[in-house]
């Protein structure tokens, strides 16, 4: 065997297995392969002058490379079981906080100190939720900040470059299972370990689906998320942000019963481009550093489905949908609310007329022509119903940038070790469809590390 451990993916889950392996085990052999390119090297062109759109790179520097997709976002790690994954149903609950509470600590170590953690216990906002029909999650809330989350990754690489055999720009094309361990297949070549953790985060459902489809490893149906991210005036948003930070809030349309739901909320922050499998959708950043910060808050307003069988291609269907945007606007679409509700498509002349600035330079257009009546009627719904929590939400002005999806694995059917049908083949992380969080993704790496050692 050329290694103890050989991880496949450099995101949360795969840096925090590392990390626990290393300090537990010093002289564990660890190997990590990754697609995308060492942090000091992930480079998005957009530049705002010379390139101001996605031009589709081979390789995603925003989706991948050291630290996952999670890099570059505003480094929130929500410490709850309320959302951000189903973890706890396979370690228990408490195991499951004290892993997020664990990850926590290792990133104030790692530059992280003098941070903010929010709470959602604010009793005034909860109760004001309740009384418009709205939900707010119960959560704590860690915020490192773009830049304070990059000087983490950096440090925390800086401990493990030494230790760990990272391969980047090294794409994993297969996993074979072998009597005595499992062997992973590169373009330049091969390696070999009894023990194999499969960390490929959203970015690598589509891989991950295939890895199952060959071992024969169940799967269970899984859901899309499909919406648009809103951006409005900081202000409208402050009494919120300032007390919670990220405001996890359900709504149940009266329309259809479905529930939408608020998702990475950026106070002051920038609406993003995302390449995702050569699809470009929309995310969101927000920094520390008051210098970057923007007069506009921008979050998610995202409907799940769930498909039942026969269909089964969940992500296919959200990828069609985001292919609808990308033909008609050339990537991201951007509307103002005013114009969504009156029926017609926005131009460039009234976003330049509205009083709320883009962050992200998009291409006005119709999103009504683009995502499918029920999921724009619920969206529309929900706006409204922000509005009587957040005054001026509503505003004609409020921008809407379209599509904004989150793709998530099928389920893997995995044990209450994350292990697979096979011993000592794991799948953690967002690619296995139990995390969907910087949180719950690090907190399984770490217990999957920790198991690995135990035996």
């Amino acid at each position: 065997m050329d290694y103890d451990v050989i991880i496949v993916g450099a995101g949360p889950g795969g840096i925090f297995a590392a990390y626990e392996l290393k300090k537990q085990s010093p002289k564990i052999k660890v190997a990590v392969f990754e697609s995308g390119y060492a942090l000091e090297d992930r480079k998005c062109p957009i530049d705002g002058v010379n390139v101001k759109s996605c031009i589709r790179c081979k390789t995603c520097s925003i989706m991948s490379g050291f630290g996952g997709a999670g890099a570059f976002s505003d480094g929130k790690y929500n410490i709850t079981n309320d959302f951000g994954g189903t973890l706890y149903e396979y370690i228990g609950h408490r195991e499951a906080l004290d892993l997020m509470h664990y990850v926590d600590e290792i990133n104030l170590a790692h530059g992280g100190a003098g941070t903010k953690l929010y709470s959602t216990a604010n009793s005034d906002i909860k109760k004001k939720c309740m009384q418009n029909k709205m939900k707010l999650l119960d959560a704590s809330v860690r915020h490192l900040g773009t830049d304070i989350n990059y000087i983490v990754l950096e440090n925390l690489y800086n401990k493990l470059k030494d230790k760990v055999d990272f391969f980047f720009q090294t794409p994993v094309s297969s996993v074979e299972v072998m009597a005595d361990g499992y062997k992973v297949i590169t373009e330049n070549g091969e390696c070999t370990a009894p023990r194999c953790i499969l960390s490929v985060g959203r970015s690598g459902s589509k891989w991950m689906e295939q890895v199952c489809k060959d071992l024969q490893i169940p799967t269970n149906s899984s859901r899309v998320d499909l919406g648009v991210r809103v951006e409005l005036p900081a202000a409208i948003f402050s009494h919120l942000t300032d007390d919670l930070y990220e405001s996890k809030i359900v709504y149940r349309t009266e329309k259809f019963e479905d529930k939408v739901r608020t998702f990475c909320m950026n106070p002051k922050g920038s609406v993003v481009n995302e390449n995702t499998n050569g699809i470009v959708t929309v995310n969101g950043h927000s920094y520390d550093n008051p210098e970057k910060q923007t007069d506009n808050t921008n979050f998610a307003l995202l409907v799940s489905k769930h498909f039942s069988l026969p269909f089964k291609d969940s992500n296919g269907y959200g990828e069609s949908i985001a292919r609808l945007s990308n033909m008609l606007g050339g990537g991201v679409i951007v509307q103002r609310f005013g114009d969504l509700i009156r029926g017609r498509r926005s131009t460039a002349k009234r976003i330049e007329e509205s009083f709320v600035r883009p962050t992200l330079q998009a291409e006005p257009g119709d999103l009504s022509l683009v995502l499918p009546k029920r999921i724009m009627d619920c969206i529309i719904e929900m706006i409204y119903a922000l509005d009587k929590i957040a005054p001026g939400t509503a505003n004609d002005d409020t921008l809407l940038y379209g599509v904004e999806v989150k793709f998530y694995n099928m389920e893997v059917q995995v044990n209450e070790h994350l292990e697979s049908r096979y011993p000592g083949l794991y799948v953690i992380g967002d690619g296995s469809g139990v995390t969907h969080s910087l949180s719950h993704a690090s907190a399984s790496g770490v217990y999957v590390a920790r198991d690995i050692l135990s035996r």
